[in-house]
């Protein structure tokens, strides 16, 4: 029998070899280029970033009485949230051909919670029957935490910017958990935190998964020959990705408008240092360089788009 853990560390450890195989079999089974180990990796990475830039301050805040431990167990919990948050990826069904796919909003993020929930509680009552300490096993505040975590990732689109944005990071009457926020901003923060390069890369991605029918068009076909062959398909792609083109340019002055305002719950004087030294993309310069490399002009050619966003390349590494 496989030893049962024995501090929380070891539990955490634990839940995540649950969820890392569950992720695979969902990248596997629904054809996901963008929410891959690829996708957790990043968000673990910029969590721990955000995490250690803030903890100082959160740790000095007499409010939050935050000792040593306590932001152990934070930081735990982050982490575990950062590799289980996109477990579960469920796509609306498609009536017509040739059409992206979505998602519902909240519906991947409710059910990942019931998976992980249940998963948890299973394993925190085999700990319980075989007397293991309270300290490992995760209490209903950590459950509680887990959940609005989890939740704060759900994102809505805005139709005044165009761009998706994060509604619980924005709702006064339930203020978020400083491990919610710090999740919900690494979840979607490549762009103010890697640069341009990595934006551009998971919009990438995010066209491939969201726009599987392509894949095997541009494997098997010449650009040039789709639009003599077929050029009600050729322009079907083609103002699909122009449109992917263009959200990208919104979503980034978007996160720029939104920036200041989705961190100003964050303790004390974090905020300074997320922007001097974590979020140091995010700023005009990077918006204008976006909005000047990126082609959104109504006539941009297939070839173009395709080349910009190196589809290509991802397709052939995927």
């Amino acid at each position: 029998m496989e030893q049962l853990p024995s501090t929380f560390a070891q539990t955490v450890a634990r839940v995540k070899t649950f969820v890392l195989p569950e992720i695979d079999r969902e990248a596997a089974t629904k054809q996901l280029y963008y929410h891959t180990r690829a996708h957790i990796s990043g968000v673990q990475h910029r969590a721990n970033i955000i995490f250690q830039a803030i903890a100082p301050y959160w740790q000095a805040s007499p409010a939050d009485k935050a000792t040593s431990d306590y932001l152990a167990r934070m930081q735990l919990l982050l982490e575990l949230c950062a590799v289980a948050h996109d477990m579960v990826q469920i796509f609306i069904p498609q009536t017509q051909p040739h059409t992206s796919r979505r998602r519902e909003a909240g519906v991947s993020e409710t059910l990942t919670v019931q998976k992980l929930l249940d998963y948890i509680q299973r394993l925190n009552q085999q700990l319980q029957e075989h007397g293991v300490d309270d300290s490992a096993r995760f209490t209903d505040a950590d459950l509680s935490l887990i959940q609005e975590a989890i939740a704060a990732t759900i994102c809505t689109y805005d139709p005044s910017e165009q761009a998706i944005y994060q509604p619980a990071l924005y709702d006064s009457d339930r203020p978020l958990s400083t491990v919610a926020i710090i999740l919900a901003l690494a979840d979607i923060g490549s762009l103010g935190m890697e640069g341009i390069a990595a934006y551009n890369r998971e919009g990438s991605l995010l066209f491939l998964e969201e726009n599987p029918d392509v894949i095997p068009i541009l494997l098997n076909l010449e650009i040039g020959a789709l639009a003599s062959e077929n050029f009600n398909l050729y322009e079907n792609i083609r103002q699909r990705l122009l449109k992917r083109a263009c959200f990208q340019v919104n979503f980034a002055k978007s996160r720029l408008h939104r920036y200041v305002r989705e961190i100003s719950a964050l303790p004390g004087d974090a905020t300074l240092i997320l922007t001097r030294d974590v979020f140091q993309y995010l700023k005009p310069s990077t918006i204008q360089k976006i909005e000047s490399t990126t082609p959104t002009d109504a006539d941009t050619p297939l070839e173009k788009l395709v080349d910009f966003f190196k589809l290509n390349e991802y397709i052939a590494n995927g």
